[in-house]
């Protein structure tokens, strides 16, 4: 879940017809054209669970498996640590391209709640510094999934040539915070962002959903350049992610688009550059859970992230 964000409300289980046309849209588009759909008469999800503190990372979690990539390319304060990492890439077809990726969360971060739960400004409002995530029930921590798949996303866009700079690598007490979050992308003056996170919702809500910014003004924070650039970077990275993954959008999330718009969350609400979240699926949910769990569907979310980001910086 993202380190600022509330779970959204429960809706109704669609027909698998729903996902199925959605996929059909999004394979045979540029974009999967459901902008208008979510950036509308939404409501604002009521605040929830992402707060609450999940437990420490169990010994007996997965580790992740080695697996090859896909062959196809298709100032506040802050926390004592490193610089990003970056990796440049080699030659190809994202060369010149900078793309940051937000691991979310910090597997130490329930070990610094005081320096967590500090408020930072998002420009409309003022929210904790980050939120520990959420896990799965047998104690596998969204931090610890985040960041997998970010080291795998990040290798897939090294061999397209990408510029690729991860907001913290595990090198860190705990954070960043959400601000220096999107304050590090814009920094790098990045042409794509994507901030990774699973959710923590009931079980029996399952499926994926990419959050967009919406239309926000207010304090540091103006959205006003990013709004369309970030749609349609999010609706890439959903049709893809449908087809390298085979999960359905959100059941619960969305109507059923896997695209939810959002002016809560600071690491959006701040960002001058496109960026987008994107919820890989329900770690609450044991079915959901299954899949976050095992390193080959990891690389399978990556490849779909991947493609995504290159289809949008490709045009």
């Amino acid at each position: 879940m993202p380190y600022d964000e509330s779970v959204p409300p429960t809706r109704r289980r669609r027909s698998l017809l729903a996902a199925a046309a959605f996929v059909a849209v999004c394979l045979t588009a540029a974009g999967c054209g459901a902008g208008d759909v979510v950036g509308g008469a939404q409501a604002e999800p009521r605040q929830g669970g992402s707060g609450t503190s999940a437990p420490p990372p169990s010994k007996t979690a997965p580790a992740p498996e080695k697996t090859s990539a896909s062959p196809t390319p298709s100032a506040k304060p802050k926390p004592s640590g490193p610089t990003p990492r970056t990796g440049g890439g080699a030659t190809g077809p994202l060369s010149g391209k900078t793309v940051v990726i937000d691991p979310g969360h910090n597997p130490n971060n329930h070990l610094h709640t005081r320096e967590i739960n500090r408020q930072v400004d998002i420009g409309t409002t003022h929210k904790e510094c980050d939120t520990t995530g959420t896990s799965t029930n047998s104690g596998y921590a969204e931090a610890q999934f985040t960041l997998d798949v970010s080291h795998r996303l990040r290798t897939l866009l090294q061999k397209q040539g990408a510029k690729v700079v991860l907001t913290y690598d595990n090198d860190r007490a705990y954070g960043p915070c959400v601000d220096e979050r999107a304050r590090i992308g814009n920094e790098a003056r990045a042409d794509a962002v994507v901030s990774v996170h699973a959710d923590g919702s009931a079980a029996g809500n399952r499926g994926f959903h990419v959050i967009l910014p919406g239309p926000v003004r207010g304090g540091a924070a103006d959205t006003s350049k990013i709004v369309e650039p970030s749609r349609d970077l999010g609706t890439r990275i959903a049709g893809l992610f449908v087809r390298a993954t085979g999960s359905a959008p959100s059941n619960y999330v969305g109507g059923n688009t896997g695209l939810d718009v959002r002016k809560d969350l600071g690491g959006l609400n701040l960002s001058t550059v496109p960026k987008v979240f994107i919820e890989c699926g329900n770690m609450r949910d044991p079915k959901d859970a299954a899949l976050l769990t095992s390193a080959g569907w990891r690389q399978k979310a990556a490849q779909g992230i991947a493609d995504g980001i290159s289809s949008y910086l490709n045009g």
